[in-house]
């Protein structure tokens, strides 16, 4: 059973109680939040280790409950599941850029969420070892610290970002289909589909800035990523 403490902010009622009973029954410890003010007061108070945030919400919507967790030393850490009615691109792309770490789409199954729950809360049972860094075009990658840095400036990236990135530079110019980089950084059989990594991928180069242009598409197959010397 889990014992892992998550906030759900959400305002429609019904969605919040169905989700609350679900992962309640899974075993979970739960707190709940129908607007993003008393979300943002729980989690300074609690430290949960997860938030589910629904990103349409009257008042402070959930975009910006994101960036404030996300700019506080103290909540920064806290990984964050988007739980958004809209499927468009445009809004996925700008709560990942932002620190969230993953979205589920309305309407979802609770079975499917629990799932990215899992997913996210799992940690490697190996940790590298300390000191351990990769440097391709520019990247420098402290894996032990989990930074990304680029001419001396560090780069936040979100967890699934840094997995992405980390599985890319491990092998430079080698070609990593859609589906083997979601077996590499969520695991075999995870739920998600291949268009889920194209999002990820935009919103990475993004925040790679120039060094961004050496993630490269290979049409018809996934990406790598290219070492310049």
């Amino acid at each position: 059973m889990a014992h892992e403490k998550i906030l759900i902010i959400e305002d429609e009622k019904d969605i919040l109680e169905l989700i609350a009973f679900n992962l309640e029954c899974t075993g979970y410890t739960v707190y709940k939040a129908s607007n993003g003010e008393d979300g943002i007061e729980i989690v300074k108070n609690s430290i949960p280790d997860l938030i589910l945030l629904d990103l349409m919400m009257p008042g402070i919507d959930g975009f910006d409950v994101c960036k404030i967790l996300k700019q506080d030393k103290k909540t920064k850490h806290i990984p964050i599941i988007m739980l958004t009615a809209r499927g468009e691109d445009t809004d996925i792309v700008s709560g990942l850029e932002i620190g969230a770490d993953d979205y589920v789409t309305k309407p979802f199954s609770p079975k499917i969420l629990i799932a990215r729950i899992r997913t996210v809360l799992r940690r490697p049972n190996d940790s590298p070892e300390v000191g351990e860094t990769l440097n391709v075009s520019g990247i420098i990658m402290d894996i032990s610290r989990h930074r990304v840095s680029i001419d001396s400036e560090e780069i936040d990236l979100s967890s699934t970002e840094f997995d992405i990135l980390k599985t890319l530079m491990s092998s430079p110019g080698w070609v990593f289909s859609r589906n083997q980089i979601i077996d590499a950084v969520k695991g075999s059989n995870y739920p998600v589909t291949q268009r889920s990594v194209d999002v990820q991928i935009l919103g990475l180069r993004k925040k790679l800035g120039t060094r961004g242009q050496f993630i490269e598409t290979v049409r018809g197959v996934g990406y790598k990523l290219k070492e310049v010397k």
